[in-house]
């Protein structure tokens, strides 16, 4: 009897007996590289967190200061770059599993300039934070201090769009102990020089950010020293070259649309805690929404891990030719994260009485924490298997479509709803953060149906395409 296809068998159907040691092996590679890369992905988050601790001993105005602007330069300027850069994972991953490794080096290359022109608009915006969030009803005091801090934060745009770039690169040829060796050091280091500029030389709070500055100037010094002296780098990097002013407009092509997956889903998470604001007793409302936001940033480095690593390994083996491990990968991911968000979720839900302790000790927030854990626990298992979906759709180049997936997922469902069930049916807090449940929700529904619909043989042959439409020759 003739074996049926790669593309005629279920995503999720029954596993041959002979695929179960691919399987295991795959699990394997998966946790090889999500491991170093969750953990990295927690030591650069770390910075902006020390900073701010910092900032902290230093009064309360300070404080609220920088925590708005840390915000805003999150929610307009980082996570657009990081979101750019992911065109990287489809890009580089597919040239890297194509062997046409010196295709590397310059779409690393390409993704720094057309960065670099989105720093432009970044720029304007945090160097008008004061006007912006006046305009938005802030508090005058609170609106200069976080200007300040965000005028201040500026010249870490210049080292971080290289960084992102290089770790791209990196991540891609499946080089990711280095990567979190860097970010290691970096956030060691990082304490020390927010010590010497915030206390030893006074600046204060514009010390703590740019301590920023250096401290991931110091992070790329390290990979680009690793990328330059490594004999694992040797082929895949072989110095500037002109080349990468061409085809800026297909690289932004990509990079707009994988801008949106992040900020799209980033953005919608930032609004509930707007949102809360506008709840009766607000202050309780906005600082269970944050705390529970805070949590979800914590637990979500597990699942952002396995998307990096799925990405990796769907687009160097769509790019090496190799369709059916594409596609045993993704079903190994999915099992993962299944299992992760299993885990993550009962052991929040055993610990539900006592987990607001880490953040406050009124016992108001504690009972709402406790309240609100089984909803997060719910929340976390589904971002958990959508977020690795989406990596798929990053390894596949389907940015496109998983933005549309996120802008219907939470604009069209997830925020109305939260709406909804927090001021048409009084359900406050709870309401809102069940709303955007519905939102993951469908989302997870709508990524389950586009990846079991892949073909995966056609992505292949548009992978091997790509590469060779952008291939040189060596020189």
């Amino acid at each position: 009897m003739q074996k049926p296809s790669v593309d005629e068998q279920p995503l999720l159907g029954p596993v041959e007996r002979s695929e179960h040691v691919a399987a295991l092996e795959e699990a394997k590679r998966l946790l090889r590289l999500a491991g170093p890369l969750a953990a990295g992905g927690i030591l650069r988050s770390a910075l902006q967190l020390v900073s701010v601790m910092f900032v902290g001993h230093l009064g309360e105005l300070p404080l609220a200061g920088a925590s708005l602007a840390t915000s805003l330069a999150n929610v307009t300027g980082f996570s657009l770059l990081v979101g750019m850069s992911s065109a990287l994972d489809t890009l580089c991953g597919q040239a890297f599993g194509a062997r046409q490794y010196h295709l590397l080096g310059l779409y690393k290359q390409r993704a720094m300039v057309v960065l670099a022109l989105a720093c432009v608009p970044i720029a304007l915006v945090w160097s008008n934070t004061t006007r912006i969030l006046l305009l938005l009803g802030q508090d005058p005091a609170i609106a200069a201090e976080a200007g300040s801090y965000a005028r201040w934060l500026l010249p870490a745009l210049v080292p971080y769009v290289p960084l992102v770039c290089h770790i791209r690169f990196l991540q891609t040829q499946s080089i990711v102990v280095p990567v979190m060796v860097s970010s290691a050091v970096t956030a060691l280091n990082h304490i020390l020089i927010c010590w010497a500029l915030v206390h030893k030389l006074g600046m204060g709070s514009k010390g703590a950010a740019l301590a920023s500055t250096v401290s991931y100037s110091t992070n790329l010094a390290i990979l680009c020293l690793y990328t330059r002296l490594s004999s694992a780098c040797k082929r895949t990097w072989t110095g500037f070259s002109m080349e990468a002013f061409k085809e800026l407009r297909q690289f932004a092509e990509l990079a707009v649309p994988s801008a949106m997956m992040v900020c799209l889903e980033w953005w919608s998470f930032e609004l509930l805690v707007l949102l809360s604001g506008l709840l009766p007793n607000p202050k309780l409302e906005t600082s269970v929404l944050s705390i529970c936001l805070n949590t979800g940033a914590l637990m979500f480095t597990v699942p952002s891990g396995l998307c990096a690593a799925i990405s990796t390994r769907v687009s160097n083996e769509l790019g090496a030719g190799r369709p059916q491990v594409a596609r045993l990968a993704t079903r190994v991911v999915i099992c993962m994260a299944m299992f992760a968000g299993s885990v993550i979720s009962i052991t929040m839900i055993l610990l539900r009485k006592s987990w607001g302790y880490m953040y406050s000790n009124e016992e108001e927030v504690v009972t709402y924490i406790a309240r609100m854990i089984p909803v997060l626990g719910v929340s976390f298992f589904i971002d958990g298997i959508h977020t690795s979906l989406s990596g798929v759709l990053y390894g596949c180049g389907e940015q496109k479509i998983g933005a549309r997936v996120n802008l219907a997922a939470f604009y069209l469902a997830g925020i109305p709803l939260a709406v909804l069930l927090a001021f048409i049916l009084h359900l406050n807090g709870m309401g809102l953060w069940l709303g955007i449940v519905c939102g993951s929700l469908t989302k997870l529904v709508l990524l389950v149906w586009i990846v079991h619909s892949i073909n995966w043989e056609n992505e292949s042959i548009k992978a091997k395409d790509m590469v060779l439409e952008t291939s040189l020759p060596v020189a």
